[in-house]
């Protein structure tokens, strides 16, 4: 989208703005606009992406999104720590924890393994996931049905049946391709309740 007819602050903001995902240059000229004119909306939207900069941090045990450090699930004792979830991103804790059917603790990767983008394990969280093995008798894996969630979910087997851990991985109620993030509560649980072993 040509913006040599806005001012640049203007340009800019639609710049920025078409930078997220899912949000192509019209949607980003019309989001800006609004903003314009909307400026309490505007100056909240500002005070929050601030906010959520300088107090989200990981949880320096399962690296899940939190504001306190351990986060409130691995602080939480009812959780099961015989059982851990293994996910790519944060907002996959988020959609799991709907369904109300995983009563373990979990691990969030920030990313899968994709050598085409330069992802290798040592860009991941596995590390810090093999620190955190003892007692754990189940990890599920609960990666996107893709090429690349299939290949990390088989890398990490492989790291950890010679260990005795039973390693499963969702059953694919979800659709190849798809993400854990846009599935409904229910296509998820019935996912959990039909894993299998790898």
């Amino acid at each position: 989208m040509d913006f040599l007819n806005y001012p640049q602050p203007l340009a800019d903001l639609i710049s920025c703005l078409a930078r997220l995902p899912g949000i192509g240059p019209k949607t980003a000229g019309r989001l800006a606009f609004y903003l314009l004119q909307q400026p309490r909306v505007s100056e909240d939207l500002a005070q929050a992406i601030i906010e959520a900069n300088h107090n989200i941090k990981k949880c320096s045990i399962c690296s899940n999104f939190t504001d306190q450090d351990p986060c409130a699930l691995c602080q939480n004792s009812q959780r099961d720590p015989s059982e851990l979830c293994v996910v790519e991103h944060p907002r996959d804790v988020v959609s799991l924890e709907k369904t109300k059917e995983f009563k373990g603790r979990y691990h969030v990767l920030h990313g899968v393994l994709s050598p085409m983008e330069g992802i290798g394990p040592e860009q991941l969280t596995i590390n810090l996931l093999l620190k955190r093995l003892e007692g754990v008798q189940e990890v599920v894996m609960a990666l996107n049905p893709t090429v690349e969630g299939e290949a990390t979910a088989l890398y990490l087997a492989r790291l950890l049946k010679p260990l005795g851990i039973k390693v499963t991985r969702i059953a694919h109620g979800l659709p190849v391709g798809g993400d854990l993030e846009y599935a409904d509560e229910v296509t998820i649980a019935r996912a959990l309740e039909g894993r299998r072993q790898l």
